[in-house]
């Protein structure tokens, strides 16, 4: 059991190192869950409109935490999913 502790303790320890962001599974979340759905390419237009150019490959790595997310960006990303900021973080007040 001991063990079994530690080797989760280290796979999540090495899953949050290697992470560039903690918003990216929020993002995809935000996306699916729209009604209707919105898609990648449908994020890097709401996104052109709001002036953050942003093409399909960057919200892909995004979402599976490859590409880090400036503060700029987040804000965009929150408008156009029409999420708040704090839920893109934590998942709270969608």
């Amino acid at each position: 059991m001991l063990q079994e502790n530690i080797i989760r303790e280290h796979i999540l320890y090495h899953l949050a190192v290697n992470r560039k962001n903690i918003i990216g599974g929020r993002v995809r979340e935000g996306r699916r869950s729209a009604r209707p759905p919105v898609t990648q390419k449908d994020l890097v237009a709401r996104l052109q409109v709001l002036g953050v150019m942003m093409d399909q490959s960057s919200i892909s790595k995004i979402e599976s935490g490859q590409r880090p997310v400036i503060d700029i960006e987040v804000a965009a990303l929150a408008k156009a999913l029409r999420v708040s900021v704090a839920w893109l973080f934590e998942g709270i007040d969608r």
